[in-house]
């Protein structure tokens, strides 16, 4: 029995090569069961043993060694994406202390335009000018590492079927699905929609005891960074989209009147047909409508020149390579003992 930690992975990996089993349990949950005044790695491991005879300790999933390098992928983009926001907002700070605010829409990371608007702004002294082209130089470099990372993401998920196959919904597209081959794993894991619903977190909380009910909403549960991207997504389609997803959420917040619940609730649809579709029981793609074509050649646009010269194709071989891949790159079974029971329709008071 192992607690979650740094290197709780691959210490399975390495026992699992010499046929020993081993099983890695989740920290927080351990963590609780703990005394603050008597505490050691003896009494933590008899702690965990009885945690896990009780059957009181949650046990977390191993990935496989392709989805734990998805997941570090993931996770220098993130960092890449966030050193960059804090550049731009450290540089953005630095010129409003001094006066200067620049035109809206102007793009910190390009060469010389940059540099010649922020000189005519005012007049900068030799040591003022240097801290400004160290925060040039540290956001371009952030924003260089940002751009690598996406490009790769963008490949993957252009190379793998079964995350391509993701982008086919609406508001998803390369990193979301990324995210969710990487985070998700193995979909078999998860018997039903409802059990990858309380995964990601979008199930709301309830506390009910006798007579007093309580019900609240949907954060402090559930995986953080899944959630997130989802309920981007969901803004996305209750904002532009013209789906019959977008339509449903549209009526649902004519009728609540909250954003905040008709996204929730378009995310926690996006996340059951996010099931059925890694489940590959889906209808299968004939035709790539409008859309499609335009989430495809914006993910091309992801890998970027460079990323185009290494794979050795040209964007209109890419692009064709692409949509054949989604038509017939994965197959797809519908459950054959699924059967359509109409909703009864009900009495008019």
């Amino acid at each position: 029995m192992l607690e979650a930690s740094g290197n709780s992975f691959q210490v399975v990996r390495t026992l699992a090569a010499i046929q020993r089993q081993a099983k890695v349990l989740e920290s927080c949950q351990m963590g609780k069961l703990k005394e603050a005044h008597a505490n050691n790695d003896k009494i933590s491991a008899v702690r965990i043993g009885k945690a896990y005879l009780a059957g009181t300790a949650k046990e977390v999933w191993v990935p496989d060694p392709k989805t734990q390098e998805w997941r570090d992928w993931f996770h220098a983009y993130s960092k890449a994406t966030k050193r960059t926001t804090q550049m731009r907002a450290r540089l953005r700070s630095y010129l409003s202390d001094n006066g200067v605010r620049l035109k809206p829409g102007t793009r910190l990371t390009q060469t010389g335009e940059v540099e010649a608007q922020i000189r005519q702004a005012r007049q900068w002294s030799s040591r003022q000018w240097q801290v400004i082209e160290i925060f040039l130089a540290e956001l371009r470099h952030a924003d260089q590492q940002r751009q690598h990372w996406h490009s790769l993401i963008a490949q993957e998920v252009l190379a793998e079927p079964e995350l391509l196959s993701i982008v086919r919904l609406c508001g998803v597209r390369e990193v979301v699905a990324f995210a969710l081959g990487a985070f998700v794993g193995d979909i078999q894991r998860f018997a039903h929609p409802k059990k990858l619903v309380k995964y990601v977190g979008l199930n709301p909380a309830f506390d009910d005891s006798g007579q007093s009910e309580w019900s609240g909403g949907i954060g402090g549960h559930g995986h953080k960074l899944l959630r997130s991207l989802l309920i981007e997504g969901a803004q996305a389609i209750l904002r532009c989209g013209k789906s019959p997803l977008a339509r449903w959420g549209k009526k649902l917040l004519a009728a609540k009147g909250s954003v905040n619940l008709a996204v929730a609730a378009i995310a926690r649809k996006l996340t059951v047909a996010v099931w059925y579709l890694m489940m590959g029981r889906w209808t299968a793609l004939e035709e790539l409508d409008a859309r499609l074509l335009g989430k495809v050649s914006k993910m091309i646009g992801s890998v970027g020149q460079q990323g185009l010269q290494s794979l050795g194709k040209t964007r209109q071989t890419y692009r064709e390579e692409i949509c054949q891949r989604l038509k017939t790159g994965r197959p797809y079974v519908l459950d054959p003992n699924k059967k359509f029971v109409p909703r009864p329709i009900a009495n008019p008071a």
